[in-house]
């Protein structure tokens, strides 16, 4: 075959890069904005058949394990310290069985039940937020900012003040609520497509009506019901016993394995729609099944302590930044948000003892601080 003059050459060579800017402006449009390429790096560890492998980060176990060092020290100055002192070997003592008298009521009937509450409601959290603000790429993808969170409360206040329910059927009634509100938002998202942008911007909406919802259910209780109600929205891990432990402790260790597993369907979905499925990836079932782990995982840590704001929102951010990691980095969030609420906790039990300061509060306020120097980033980013 004769091959093209010079000057021909030239033009089929400027043609074929046209066209291919071109099909990469259009698969641009199509996708949505992506972020910037990051490197990835890592150790890959495979199975001898090489079917299963596993990308590994020296830096995100790194602080993977930094994250668990401070775990355990928060863990350790929570139970040994308080009104009543112990010692590490009374506290492992009691722990065992083989102490018992008030060391053995102190651990695991007081302190015990509240701190797995805690360590297991941060990580669920932080857990449900990287999800999501992973799956819409935007920061302010949270069940707390998304509505996810009020939608609990709402359904917690329909059994306070409707129904007159007890504790448990306040926590049935807050996870149904967090689950329809999901479902509400999913059908009204679910026209477009569930898409990053149009997901936050629905569920703000449907946030605030929820807001707006739970201040009249509050005008319309009686007095009691009024106290019941609002010291259940401030959010408290106080008074939580075994039976609080138990229900989030089941709840994390059945949806964080699920999490995990599709931690790589996540990874790719972060790629574009295009890229995922040209992967083999099964874009809108990957994202409604995650978004269901998302949604559940908020439901269950609210319905157990009440709405606790922000660490869903900071955790996960925290730790991507702490690992650099070009995923969503699951793992390093849940011990993160493990970390923030029992640290949390554990502040405002010894600084503003012996007044009972709500954990919510504290979150509340470290959480409102941050959203503002989040959105002030972020206008500065968009004006660069």
């Amino acid at each position: 075959m004769k091959a093209p003059p010079e000057g021909e050459t030239s033009t089929v060579h400027a043609s074929r890069t046209v066209h291919a800017s071109r099909t990469a402006d259009a698969v641009a449009a199509t996708d949505g904005p992506r972020p910037a390429p990051r490197i990835v790096s890592g150790s890959v560890l495979r199975t001898p058949g090489g079917r299963i492998s596993l990308r590994v980060q020296g830096r995100t176990v790194a602080v993977t394990a930094i994250l668990l060092l401070l775990l355990v020290t928060v863990i350790g100055v929570s139970l040994t310290t308080g009104d009543f002192d112990l010692s590490v070997g009374e506290v492992l003592g009691a722990l065992f069985g083989s102490e018992g008298g008030a060391a053995d009521f102190v651990v695991n009937t007081l302190r015990m039940p509240r701190l797995v509450t805690a360590l297991c409601v941060g990580a669920a959290l932080a857990v449900s937020g990287a999800v999501l603000q992973s799956l819409t790429a935007n920061p302010l993808g949270s069940p707390d900012i998304i509505g996810f969170t009020n939608g609990s409360a709402t359904g917690a206040l329909v059994v306070i003040v409707v129904l007159h329910g007890s504790m448990t059927q306040i926590a049935i009634g807050a996870l149904i609520g967090g689950l329809l509100t999901a479902a509400a938002i999913y059908l009204l998202v679910a026209g477009g497509g569930v898409q990053g942008f149009r997901l936050v911007v629905i569920g703000i909406g449907v946030s605030s009506l929820l807001l707006a919802c739970n201040s009249y259910l509050i005008t319309r209780a009686s007095w009691q019901e009024a106290l019941e109600a609002q010291a259940w929205l401030i959010g408290s891990l106080g008074n939580r016993g075994w039976q609080h432990a138990t229900a989030i402790g089941i709840a994390v260790a059945v949806l964080l394995p699920l999490a995990l597993l599709f931690a790589r369907r996540l990874s790719m979905v972060e790629m574009g729609d295009q890229t995922a499925t040209a992967l083999g990836v099964n874009v809108r079932a990957s994202r409604t099944a995650l978004l269901v782990i998302s949604v559940a995982l908020a439901a269950f840590a609210t319905a157990v302590t009440g709405p606790i704001w922000f660490v869903a929102l900071a955790a996960p951010q925290i730790a991507r930044k702490l690992t650099r990691s070009s995923g969503p980095a699951l793992v390093p969030a849940a011990a993160l948000g493990a970390v923030l609420l029992a640290g949390s906790d554990l502040a405002v039990q010894r600084i503003f003892s012996p007044a009972l300061l709500p954990v919510g509060t504290a979150t509340g306020t470290v959480g409102g601080l941050y959203l503002i120097w989040l959105l002030v980033t972020e206008s500065r980013k968009s004006r660069a």
